[in-house]
């Protein structure tokens, strides 16, 4: 254990709890700022925030300190994690022998699966029968998995070159391109990255744009494209071939999808930015396929950003099903007759999913369900619901 790392997590989780800042945010600056740790150093920090992000409520609860006692908080989890504790002032609070004794204990699901009660009375309430099962999953640490760019390689030529440069994966046959880290590290500085040859994209991820059934040559609107990770799938599944308008509110995130596809060789990409309803009214009738990936709650991806479940609300997940059912309404113009549109969230909650398209389709019956699907984090990555839905 060295201080200043120790003070350098500190310092990270007071930022992330009392500025409201997000924890991949704070953790990337922190270790911006400090360009002299080494690998080892900069994964302490990054892992150790995390972890103890993630397990807030229930060492906070074993500690038996205050909420902006931090340092308490990572005395415990050194603790927790069988560390030796240095003896630091900032320490002597804690008995170590009283710590683990209430690590001992049986606690209430929403101290030991470390979420805010209201959280868990709507989890409960939702999905009554498996809500204890995926919670638990939520808080495992996320695999790293890469998605395989098909413009450039095929699988097992791409997993090789990987291996030259020391990245080690696995396939799994369940994701047609998918390859999982053997080893968490950082990808973003080899060769392979630089040269397009793969994006990172969870497995769960990756199931979203085959869904939408795609083919070479068709017109096709990724409506809530953001950085654009499932535009560049959609192109790679196109060949190249065909038209993809990308579009967004946030002009800055399609400046970010525009570099990536730069890279990845993805040249069917049309960035567009939305400014307000003429922007969707003047695309009616125009696509062959419609991706709107929606803004939802994130509970499904609670194990790569265990911060969320702290800055979520009641109030905040409310409004967002407002905005999904407007954009599922108002954006679902812009497919062909004949034509299909997925709707996909990566929330597990059946209010943000199954329900929302169940309203959309009583108040429009010129659409149907073909078919829906869920990736639960309990199979082992992030949680995601798709929808498959025909325009007659």
């Amino acid at each position: 254990m060295y201080r200043n790392l120790s003070e350098a997590v500190v310092t990270t989780l007071k930022t992330i709890f009392e500025d409201n800042k997000y924890a991949d945010k704070v953790i990337e600056k922190t270790l911006k700022q400090n360009p002299k740790w080494g690998a080892r150093d900069r994964r302490f920090i990054a892992e150790t925030t995390y972890d103890i992000v993630r397990w807030y409520r229930y060492l906070l609860t074993v500690s038996g300190s205050e909420n902006d006692d931090y340092w308490s908080l990572l005395g415990t989890w050194l603790i927790w994690r069988e560390i030796e504790l240095p003896a630091w002032d900032q320490f002597k609070k804690l008995n170590i022998t009283s710590v683990k004794d209430r690590f001992q204990k049986e606690y209430p699901l929403p101290i030991r699966e470390s979420i805010p009660d209201w959280l868990d009375e709507l989890g409960n309430r939702e999905l009554p029968s498996q809500w204890a099962q995926e919670i638990k999953s939520l808080n495992h640490e996320a695999e790293v998995v890469l998605r395989v760019n098909t413009l450039k390689g095929d699988i097992i030529t791409i997993q090789k070159q990987l291996t030259e440069e020391g990245i080690e994966t696995t396939v799994n046959s369940k994701f047609q391109n998918a390859l999982i880290l053997n080893k968490r590290m950082n990808v973003f500085g080899s060769q392979s990255f630089k040269q397009g040859l793969f994006e990172v994209q969870d497995a769960g991820s990756q199931l979203i744009a085959p869904y939408l059934q795609v083919e070479p040559g068709m017109r096709v609107i990724d409506a809530c494209a953001g950085a654009g990770g499932k535009t560049l799938h959609l192109s790679a599944l196109m060949q190249n071939k065909g038209r993809i308008v990308a579009m967004d509110t946030e002009g800055w995130k399609l400046d970010e999808l525009r570099k990536r596809a730069k890279r990845a060789g993805a040249n069917n990409i049309e960035a567009k930015v939305i400014e307000n309803s003429k922007t969707i009214k003047r695309l009616a009738n125009s696509a062959d396929r419609l991706l709107l990936d929606v803004p939802c709650s994130g509970l499904g991806v609670l194990k790569r950003n265990p911060d969320a479940k702290w800055k979520l609300s009641p109030d905040y997940i409310s409004k967002v099903k407002i905005l999904q059912q407007q954009i599922l309404s108002e954006y679902a113009t812009m497919v062909k007759p004949g034509g299909m549109l997925v709707y996909s969230t990566c929330s597990i909650l059946p209010s943000e999913n199954g329900e929302q398209v169940k309203q959309f389709l009583a108040s429009n019956p010129t659409y149907e369900l073909v078919d829906e699907n869920h990736c639960w984090p309990s199979d082992g990555f992030d949680g995601f619901y798709m929808a498959l839905i025909k325009k007659k």
